[in-house]
């Protein structure tokens, strides 16, 4: 047996036996799922974003929510999670791991990021749901707390250094001990090689001098540059000593990112746009990164998250989880962070103040307190959607920056 399959099946192992532990608990209360029905909720603004929910119905009254998220995606989301209602309605929903190997593997065609943000969105409500069942916080059922707090980076940003530099102050005087923003500039939707780079570096000089040394300073390339732009921005990088630079290759070419791990000692992170165990286990094998960045709602969900975090852990890799969405992927990861030894530090783009997020969910939130947060105490996810406020708030296409080089060529994003 290979070393990387002995890790990967060790991974699997633990995991599954958790749930089983959990599942059997559950056995008693007779739990079928009868519905399953999303929401697609509209942000608000110009070209506001949506989000995709899912909620789960049981004939006990118990209902779990989730989320499947995919900008600019989201009627193509909705529906690809209301296929799986056919399969999962008169099931039991404490069958976690069935549903999850039947979703993925009985379709034949695998992966990529509809596919898998539907079954993700599906395995969060299903541990919603477990979670309630049983009356405990699902990172309970998880193998308990690896730590009493969770390291949390929000993020800034700026049109100017100046700027850049006000606004990640101001975060650090809220109380957070970490941002993260591009820094790489665009000029509308012109991304242009040189210039992006120099006024990048220009941004990230400000930062560090109105932060101090020891403010995580997480750097956000977004996929947007060249490898010659990534090579020579890392490069440049280096003085300013930051936490890490996350997605500065593509994700087709593996080897893209192998010669940039080679070419600088920055701490490198990616993961966002990587699917399930099997996209992460080769670039945990050959460690060439510092931080994986799994998304919960893309990868795979609860515990397959949990899986790749073990996986990371036996490569000694850290896990750093992606999260620009909801409350409810801020929960979901949050639930696996507290339960997992290797965690490192968790993004939100909410700061836990929105009236627009209290408004549409109730029943409990995140507890922030000087940049951590303290463990989820409800029972399951923690929240729970208002169905009427969600329904105020209806879908609205949404349209992505479309970027391009200054002669007019297609540019990454």
């Amino acid at each position: 047996m290979r070393r990387r399959d002995f890790f990967t099946g060790a991974a699997l192992c633990g995991a599954d036996a958790l749930l089983a532990q959990a599942r059997e608990k559950a056995k008693p209360l007779h739990l079928k799922i009868t519905d399953l029905k999303t929401f697609i909720v509209n942000r608000g603004g110009t070209n506001g974003v949506n989000y995709v929910f899912v909620k789960i119905y049981t004939n006990q009254g118990i209902t779990g929510l989730g989320e499947g998220s995919v900008t600019s995606k989201e009627a193509t989301m909705a529906v690809a999670i209301e296929e799986h209602k056919r399969y999962l309605v008169g099931l039991d929903p404490a069958d976690i791991e069935m549903h999850w190997q039947a979703m993925y593997r009985w379709p034949r065609w695998r992966g990529g990021p509809i596919l898998n943000s539907a079954i993700s969105a599906v395995e969060i409500a299903l541990w919603d749901i477990l979670g309630q069942a049983l009356g405990q916080p699902i990172w309970k059922l998880l193998g308990g707390k690896a730590r009493e707090r969770v390291q949390m980076y929000v993020h800034a940003g700026g049109n100017s250094p100046q700027a850049y530099a006000q606004s990640w102050l101001q975060a650090k005087q809220e109380g957070w001990t970490g941002c993260k923003a591009a820094f790489i500039t665009t000029q509308g939707d012109v991304i242009d090689p040189v210039r992006s780079v120099n006024e990048g570096i220009a941004n990230l000089k400000a930062v560090r001098a109105a932060v101090g040394d020891d403010f995580r300073i997480c750097i956000d390339l977004h996929g947007k540059t060249t490898p010659t732009m990534a090579a020579d921005f890392c490069r440049r990088a280096e003085e300013f000593r930051p936490y890490f630079v996350e997605e500065a290759t593509q994700i087709e070419d593996i080897e893209e990112l192998a010669r940039l791990r080679a070419s600088t000692r920055i701490p490198l992170a990616t993961g966002e746009r990587l699917f399930t165990k099997y996209g992460f286990a080769p670039i945990c094998q050959r460690h060439l990164v510092d931080y994986v960045q799994p998304d919960v709602v893309h990868c795979g969900g609860i515990l397959e998250m949990k899986k790749i975090a073990t996986i990371a852990e036996a490569f000694r890799i850290e896990l750093a989880p992606h999260n620009p969405q909801s409350e409810v992927s801020t929960l979901a990861s949050l639930h696996v962070d507290f339960s997992t030894p290797n965690f490192a530090i968790q993004e939100i783009t909410h700061r836990g103040n929105e009236q627009y997020w209290k408004d549409l969910f109730y029943g409990g939130g995140i507890h922030y307190e000087k940049g951590f947060a303290l463990p989820p105490d409800r029972p399951g996810l923690g929240v729970d959607l208002d169905e009427k406020v969600a329904a105020q708030r209806p879908y609205k296409p949404h349209t992505r920056q479309q970027l391009r080089f200054p002669d007019g060529g297609i540019a990454d994003h």
